[in-house]
């Protein structure tokens, strides 16, 4: 390698830049005191040469290396006072990952070298550890942009028409029978024909995927050792995980959106900027906290030692310091416009949404996003809470943010379950949570609806455990939530009893067939339509094996059926178009006739009275939508015997076409208003009204 004779260079932009003639760093850094730009081999395994970068322009260290190209491997080393009191913690003898790069080489190896502080000492992270981190972490790659889109560009599908597919890169891909071995568990297994062809063929519009910004394999954690499944965790906000790449090449990631967005289907990123994978004061120094540990991340004000933390994860990072809410904003940014993804779902988004300590709509993070003109292109989804103080907040999130909305996943769970109470809420959930979400002129997909989701049960499980299953875990079945309404339907676990399976099955059709009949945006998990089980455990994380990824080769019969069964009800809720709208119902009449754009009707085929809605032991309900030339009517009934059921006489004229029956059990076609039928137990049924 030649040896380089460096420039100045410039401050922006930030991460390693490459121009056709060289290559420009810039590292943001408020109070170190000397910065070393560290080049390695193309292994990263052997440093080869040091520069010391002289230039500091409004906090921004910058350098110019003439000559230099892509696929350059470089790390940085930052000094300035080690005093972890005062929330200094530089320590030059580890290596840093730059936080802009966007490719990195090497693993991660659990060592006492990548601690800013000596394991054994007394004196815990007050301690100053002197071995060299280097041969222990990943390094930064200088990567150039050549690649063709050949014309592709995010899809922009509008929210109505929006369902999302959540799953895990790896576990979705390396169990399947028709991914070249070199690619499962990768982007490019993600990519190939049979997962792009399955998820087309199952119609859902956007694949919403766990965090792939690079997290690096596995922790320790209690004493324990796990491997840290997930990726919530990460460590850079630009590089992707590289066990993802089959390749090592980032172009990767790019010919996947592009084989997605060829098929029509969204690309949405899990993404983690509210802490990172160093975590509080005993983790390790691996790129932030020792660039810049107090511009970096919140500290206690009372003793800037230890982290500020609403995360649950060690301590909560600091988008409130202007140079990290760039960098957020700079990473959204590239991951939407170079990366030509579609949207983002942000972990624990109130934690970035906070001003000071507080959430708030004027934070920020909140106030950047809303007038970027990348993210109001976007699909912007929070999970709207965390574990600080003050820290849920569904419903809160400004206009142009959609939420998950956890009160319809228990309402519905619970509805299904059999529990008494629930039908009044279960209503308005279904209509899109107007309670919730109807202010400020947000949209009625502003609800993101889901029953399930990577944290909790699965669907198979929901109906097979009366409680979590957590041991493998290593942490005596104490993690996870304990609250996941959930009935095993008669036994817990696996059982032949065929009674049993028959209701497990009727009740996750129920549960589905709600979801997608409901209004707001549904987002289904991978696996839950052909009843993917964790066996009882509702906390994998840490599962990297059989437990979670995708069991395609053991999917049975029955669960083929109920795949197919998703299928069509996908075809409906697009067919049907009433879920097609922005605004929120009225419960008002919409034509001289007096129909309103919503009705609820008892089994009686009468109108909710309040008297109705009051009645606790109620466990059937129905709605009827009028578009202005069509109506659906909806019928959800959770007990356990078939009911009869009178239909409302809308119109004498008219005929009731059946759509869909969640029991399998229903045979009548076409029925006339004012006729009594008998809907089967723990069923939905779908009709559309026609002359």
């Amino acid at each position: 390698m030649p040896s380089f004779r460096p420039q100045p260079g410039n401050p922006y932009p930030l991460g390693s830049t490459y121009d056709g003639r060289g290559v420009n760093f810039a590292l943001f850094s408020a109070h170190a005191e000397k910065v070393e730009l560290c080049l390695f081999d193309e292994s990263g395994s052997q440093e080869i040469e040091r520069f010391e970068i002289l230039e500091n322009d409004h906090n921004i260290w910058h350098l110019y290396l003439p000559g230099a190209r892509p696929g350059l491997v470089y790390g940085y080393r930052v000094y300035g006072p080690y005093k972890p009191q005062e929330g200094k913690r530089f320590n030059p003898h580890k290596l840093l990952i730059d936080p802009y790069g966007r490719q990195l080489v090497g693993k991660l190896i659990w060592h006492e070298a990548i601690f800013g502080y000596e394991w054994n000492s007394p004196d815990k992270d007050l301690s100053f550890n002197t071995l060299d981190s280097a041969p222990y972490v990943p390094k930064s790659v200088v990567v150039g942009d050549t690649y063709d889109w050949e014309g592709d560009k995010p899809l922009e599908h509008k929210f109505e028409e929006t369902i999302i597919y959540e799953t895990h890169v790896k576990g979705f891909s390396n169990l399947h029978p028709k991914v070249p071995d070199h690619e499962r568990g990768t982007f490019g297994g993600m990519k190939s024909k049979s997962i792009v062809s399955y998820l087309k063929w199952l119609g859902i519009t956007a694949v919403e995927l766990l965090p792939i910004h690079a997290f690096f394999g596995n922790r320790h954690k209690k004493g324990y050792i796990v491997d840290n499944y997930w990726g919530y965790e990460s460590f850079t906000f630009f590089a992707p995980e590289q066990s993802y790449l089959s390749r090592d090449s980032i172009n990767e990631f790019k010919d996947m959106v592009k084989t997605m967005h060829a098929n029509n289907i969204e690309v949405l990123l899990d993404v983690v900027y509210n802490h990172t994978g160093e975590g509080n004061q005993m983790g390790p120094t691996l790129c932030y906290r020792g660039i810049d540990n107090e511009s970096y991340y919140m500290l206690n004000p009372e003793n800037k030692r230890y982290y500020f933390d609403t995360t649950g994860c060690g301590a909560s990072f600091n988008v409130y310091n202007p140079y990290v809410l760039r960098l957020v904003m700079d990473s959204l940014r590239y991951w939407a416009e170079e990366m030509h993804v579609d949207g983002f779902r942000f972990d624990l988004a109130t934690t970035v949404a906070r001003y000071n300590t507080d959430f708030s709509q004027y934070s920020g993070f909140l106030y950047a996003t809303i007038q970027d003109p990348a993210m109001r292109r976007s699909k912007l989804i929070a999970e709207p809470w965390d574990v600080g103080f003050g820290g849920y907040q569904v419903g809160a999130f400004p206009p142009g943010w959609a939420e998950w909305n956890d009160k319809y996943r228990d309402v519905v769970r619970r509805f299904w379950k059999g529990d008494q109470a629930q039908t009044p809420e279960l209503a308005s959930r279904i209509a899109g949570s107007s309670d919730i979400f109807n202010h400020d002129n947000r949209n009625i997909w502003s609800s993101i609806n889901f029953v399930t989701a990577h944290d909790g049960f699965t669907l198979r499980d929901l109906v097979s455990y009366n409680a979590k299953h957590n041991c493998a875990n290593g942490e005596n079945n104490c993690d996870g939530s304990n609250s996941n309404w959930s009935w095993n339907s008669g036994a817990e676990g696996e059982t032949d009893n065929r009674v049993i399976e028959n209701n497990r099955y009727a009740r996750s059709r129920a549960m589905l067939a709600t979801l997608l009949l409901s209004f707001g945006t549904p987002m289904l998990l991978a696996g839950d339509e052909f009843a993917h089980t964790q066996f009882g455990n509702n906390n994998p994380y840490c599962q990297d094996n059989v437990l979670t990824w995708i069991a395609w080769e053991a999917i049975s019969q029955d669960n083929r059926t109920c795949a197919r069964f998703v299928k069509k009800l996908i075809q409906l809720r697009k067919k049907l178009k009433i879920f097609d709208r922005g605004q929120f119902f009225s419960g008002k009449p919409v034509n001289k006739n007096g129909v309103k754009d919503i009705t609820w009707y008892t089994e009686k085929g009468t109108e909710f009275t309040q008297d109705d809605w009051h009645d606790t032991s109620r466990k059937a309900l129905s709605y009827s939508v009028f578009t202005g030339s069509r109506y659906v009517l909806c019928i959800f009934n959770s007990n356990y015997n078939e009911l009869s059921w009178k239909l409302p006489d809308i119109d004498p004229e008219m005929s009731w076409r059946l759509l869909l029956d969640s029991s399998l059990k229903f045979n009548d076609g076409r029925l006339e208003s004012n006729r009594t039928i008998k809907v089967p137990g723990w069923s939905v049924l779908c009709f559309e009204i026609k002359k």
